[in-house]
């Protein structure tokens, strides 16, 4: 379990803290998201997470124990997968793995297996003689994957994956994920794609301003604000409204003279709803 405690990230020359009193408990497991504007805090507190930055207050707790950077142990049960490429172009994939071992003193046999078996596992195995100039996105991105996994750490922290890819890399990219987490580890997700979201999280947790707004599940988010959605089109744009029932939404949509459509309600509507009632960038 992670337990994030009265976490508080402050710059001297900022005007607003970047993370303020944060409360948060994920469980062992758990495919735990966090959603939110540009400069809400989503990076700041996955740095502070995975000991990249220093809180200014609070803590953070591992199975019960507290992190710091000087905690070698507990630091080795996270990996992080930053949203821009930190592959060098001219190594091959099995030297890029080869040196991430070596990094975490791991023996060449434990190095050479483990590669290996993670390569085939991503669908890299064939590549493993290529140099990373030649690899696609998405194949990029699973390469990240496999290097953060080396170790066998306990906690994956995904800042943006899929940034950039095509639907079909985006995809692949998930179904990885959903893999990894089915596994048993722990992953903690950033995005901006609410699709994304909707589609692997648990429980997801919008963040503005460097606080927790609303923690939910996807499931509790779309039901309260209405499970059916009407959208209206006009001159001026398409106004959305919310239903909990099929029934209600079809007795609303033949009161418009507009053209109307029905569909299901869908975590971009949630975000944009809470946006609309205040969660955004000042």
């Amino acid at each position: 379990m992670i337990e994030i405690i009265g976490l508080t990230k402050r710059y001297p020359k900022a005007k607003v803290n970047a993370l303020e009193h944060v409360d948060l408990k994920i469980e062992t497991g758990e495919f735990f998201g966090l959603l939110g504007p540009n400069g809400a805090g989503k990076t700041t507190l996955i740095n502070v997470i995975s000991t990249l930055l220093h809180p200014t207050e609070g803590e953070i707790r591992i199975d019960g124990e507290l992190l710091t950077r000087s905690r070698i142990d507990i630091k080795r049960k996270l990996s992080l997968i930053t949203q821009h490429n930190s592959l060098r172009n001219d190594m091959t994939l099995d030297e890029i793995m080869e040196l991430q071992g070596r990094l975490y003193y791991m023996n060449m046999a434990d190095i050479r297996s483990r590669s290996e078996e993670l390569l085939d596992f991503c669908g890299l195995l064939e590549h493993r003689k290529k140099t990373v100039r030649k690899l696609s996105g998405g194949m990029k991105r699973k390469l990240m994957i496999c290097r953060a996994l080396l170790t066998s750490p306990e906690i994956l922290i995904l800042d943006e994956p899929t940034v950039g890819l095509d639907p079909a890399s985006r995809r692949q990219i998930w179904d990885l994920t959903r893999a990894i987490n089915r596994q048993g580890m722990t992953v903690i997700l950033t995005t901006h794609y609410m699709d994304e979201a909707q589609q692997l999280c648990g429980r997801i947790a919008m963040i503005n301003k460097g606080r927790v707004e609303r923690l939910e599940t996807p499931e509790a988010f779309i039901k309260e604000l209405g499970e059916y959605a009407i959208d209206v089109f006009g001159e001026d744009g398409t106004v959305s409204s919310f239903f909990p029932t099929q029934q209600e939404a079809l007795g609303f949509a033949g009161t418009q003279k507009n053209r109307v459509m029905l569909r299901a309600t869908t975590l971009e509507d949630v975000f944009l709803n809470i946006v609309g009632r205040g969660l955004t960038d000042k």
